[in-house]
């Protein structure tokens, strides 16, 4: 056993952190306040790999030191460490002050944090069948660990003390909001609850870990067996000699020898249906997509139907309306219908606007000699044609000139050293979870700030989707500086092939990377607000904001080189992606409101009423409701495979990917109207939001950085939805 000394006074309170001053008057109140009692509490002995700081550069973690088999007792172990700490905390017989309850809670959980931050990538990153089962079986563990803690009564009870004695305390504005921003979490998560409530509370929390980690698991098995065998390469016209190549070693990985196999995303659409010549497999992959995860082994409909009863359960528990309103007590914005009435104010634009493209591309497709009606397996292979012939866009000759490293280290690296005075180095000697991982020191003007990692390619034991995370948060309290990744789903290169991206896959990279330079430039005391630890409708601006710079003519030369002839992209193909960045609106915005207002149909339901027992016909009636076409432009995800809202924290959420595009582009308007990009700006980007963290409210900081409120209208403009505007638009989104 170890122990941890807590040495505190009430006066502790007052001095808020040693970061202010005290007036004379609040020096002769804490004056006679008694003196502490010596507080040497027990905290079991950590023996894992992570029971100290990793001895590696930065603290990074030892991929190279751990087995599968493993994974389960460091976690457990890590729990009964938090529990302890926690305890330890609640139980300390000194009068509570900021110091020896708040500042200790945010001390603790270090062996936790170390450990699961990097269990959980593997996790979503090279799952397999043991560390498959180790997830669900830690699941309600650390659920229960939660719960133990936030409603723990000991504990609360000196959380509230402080709570209500804040007018009298002096604190820094980070101590105030970490304050602030605990003791909701605190009511959040049940602590006002009476014990009945609070024991059903427990139940139904480790109930839902459990489900979440099930259904992600399926909804990567899902995935993965949605691909479709093709017998013959005449059905893959259309598709480029590597993508055909690539089709081929799929098929051979997976004992279909001679025959090809093309793979579903992680959403609803395929980017390959822009390129298949062939209706029947355009429809053939279409279906296979939009139908996973309703049957079989991989059946999610079981699992989300009681999530839904559970969510609801849960909201009446609190006394609220719905969990959407239990949900978001912490967003920027917290009233579920101000954020319903949001999007559903662009939907008869946009309901027209799909109209108006269909239209279009029946038109196309009639002039091709066909008579066949418009259906969603045919949307974007005429798009691209219409695409094409409008503004000499060729997403395949496009891609030629993106190569993966050469997007990263000449595009987004590129883009940060002008911006922000970052640079970085590529290094051999850290270990990995998986070999296609580069990792990068980070250097601001030169002084190393934070470690790198990157992570490109889909895989089978990766799931779907682009990420960043934390290894390490960025802590002062702590001594920690950030060790962050991306991940992503680039199609892997054929086999002596170089790595081509799309030109979405170049905006995800920007968008992640904005991500991880919210970790990276995070500069706060406690590791509760630091960086991305904000609401879900502000995490999405810095990422969507950054995503601005890599359509940059400057930025665009540095990394688009045609990986043959190394020729820099011509402008004539920049113009053209200019050109056609409002192209597709209808599908490409459609696709996102309506999953959007899908999500807020599942979580708006009313608790005391009973959840439907019928997944999919509850979302054909809320895809009805919604109005949007989505008979031709389906959502994008289905409630079988929308992992976002059943695993990923976004349920009642999803709307942050719209909000903060609103954000960005208005953001960004300030960014043209104030020189580019430039150093200056750069800095002044750092000092009002992209190193903020959440140690100031969401709306100060976007008033900090543009002197004013946001506006909806760049992102109309940008979306083609202003009065007025007949040009179909939309350029792809990355969610």
């Amino acid at each position: 056993m170890r122990k941890s000394t807590l040495l505190a006074t009430t006066m502790i309170a007052a001095l808020a952190s040693g970061c202010t001053t005290m007036n004379e008057g609040d020096m002769t109140a804490t004056a006679a306040l008694p003196d502490s009692v010596e507080y040497d509490p027990e905290i079991p002995e950590a023996t894992s790999i992570f029971a100290e700081p990793s001895p590696l550069y930065m603290h990074a973690p030892q991929f190279d030191q751990i087995d599968d088999g493993d994974w389960q007792g460091i976690i457990e172990e890590a729990i009964a460490i938090q529990l302890a700490e926690m305890e330890a905390i609640a139980n300390n017989p000194n009068p509570p002050t900021f110091d020896n309850t708040l500042v200790e809670m945010e001390r603790s959980g270090q062996v936790f944090a170390r450990a699961y931050g990097a269990f959980s990538q593997v996790v979503s990153a090279n799952i397999n069948d043991t560390i498959a089962a180790t997830d669900e079986a830690l699941a309600p563990q650390i659920a229960a660990m939660s719960d133990a803690i936030y409603m723990n009564p000991q504990l609360f009870a000196r959380v509230q003390a402080i709570y209500d004695n804040r007018a009298a305390m002096s604190m820094t504005p980070e101590d105030a909001m970490l304050l602030e921003t605990t003791y909701a979490q605190f009511v959040h998560r049940g602590a006002l609850l009476g014990d009945q409530a609070q024991a059903e509370l427990r139940t139904i929390n480790e109930r839902l870990s459990s489900l979440s980690a099930q259904i992600s698991q399926r909804i990567t098995t899902g995935q993965n067996e949605a691909a479709i065998v093709i017998d013959t390469r005449e059905k893959l016209s259309g598709l480029s000699d590597g993508q055909i190549a690539a089709a081929a070693a799929l098929a051979t990985e997976r004992g279909h020898d001679g025959k090809y196999m093309l793979g579903v995303s992680n959403t609803s659409g395929v980017p390959m249906l822009s390129q298949l010549d062939n209706r029947d497999v355009r429809e053939r992959l279409l279906m296979a997509s939009l139908g996973r995860n309703q049957t079989g082994d991989a059946e999610t409909l079981s699992l989300i139907q009681e999530v839904i009863r559970l969510r609801n359960r849960r909201a009446q528990l609190f006394g609220e309306p719905s969990h959407a309103a239990w949900q978001m007590y912490d967003r920027m914005v917290s009233d579920p219908d101000a954020a319903i009435g949001f999007m559903e104010e662009m939907v008869p634009a946009l309901r027209a606007t799909q109209e108006r493209e269909a239209a279009v591309l029946q038109a196309r497709i009639e002039a091709d000699g066909h008579d066949f009606t418009l259906a969603p397996w045919d949307w974007q292979y005429y798009a691209e044609k219409v695409r094409q012939e409008r503004y000499a866009l060729d997403n395949e000759e496009i891609k030629q000139y993106f190569v993966v490293d050469r997007v990263l280290e000449d595009g987004v690296f590129y883009m940060a050293e002008q911006l922000y005075g970052l640079t970085f180095e590529k290094r051999d000697d850290i270990p990995t979870y998986h070999p296609d991982v580069s990792v990068y020191n980070v250097y601001h003007d030169g002084e190393p700030i934070a470690l790198f990692y990157f992570d490109p390619f889909s895989r089978d034991s990766k799931r779907g989707g682009a990420w960043m995370s934390n290894f390490i948060e960025q802590s002062h309290l702590l001594g920690m500086r950030p060790v962050v990744t991306n991940t992503l789903n680039v199609a892997p290169p054929a086999p002596g092939e170089p790595a081509l991206a799309t030109w979405d896959d170049v905006e995800t990279m920007f968008h992640e990377f904005g991500h991880a330079l919210h970790g990276i430039f995070a500069d706060q005391r406690y590791p509760s607000l630091s960086g991305t630890n904000t609401a879900r409708d502000w995490v999405e601006f810095p990422s969507q904001f950054h995503e601005n710079f890599a359509a940059l003519p400057e930025v665009l030369q540095r990394y688009a080189r045609h990986h043959e002839t190394g020729e820099v992209i011509p402008d004539e193909l920049i113009e053209a992606i200019d050109r056609a960045s409002k192209f597709n609106q209808g599908h490409s915005f459609g696709e996102v409101i309506a999953a959007s207002l899908l999500d807020m149909e599942w979580h708006s339901l009313d608790p005391s009423q009973t959840a439907p027992a019928d997944v999919m016909a509850f979302e054909a009636e809320a895809l009805e409701r919604i109005g949007l076409r989505s008979d031709l432009v389906p959502p994008r995800y289905r409630t079988p495979y929308y992992r976002h809202i059943f695993e990923h924290g976004y349920d009642a959420g999803y709307y942050a990917y719209t909000w903060t595009e609103m954000l960005h582009h208005d953001a960004y308007s300030y960014v043209e109207a104030n020189g580019g990009m430039t150093r200056e700006m750069g800095d002044h980007i750092v000092a009002t939001f992209l190193g903020q963290g959440h140690s100031k409210t969401y709306e100060q900081m976007f008033r900090d950085f543009t002197g004013r409120d946001p506006r909806v209208e760049p992102l109309l403009e940008a979306r083609g939805l202003v009065p007025g505007d007949t040009e179909p638009a939309g350029a792809e989104g990355v969610q």
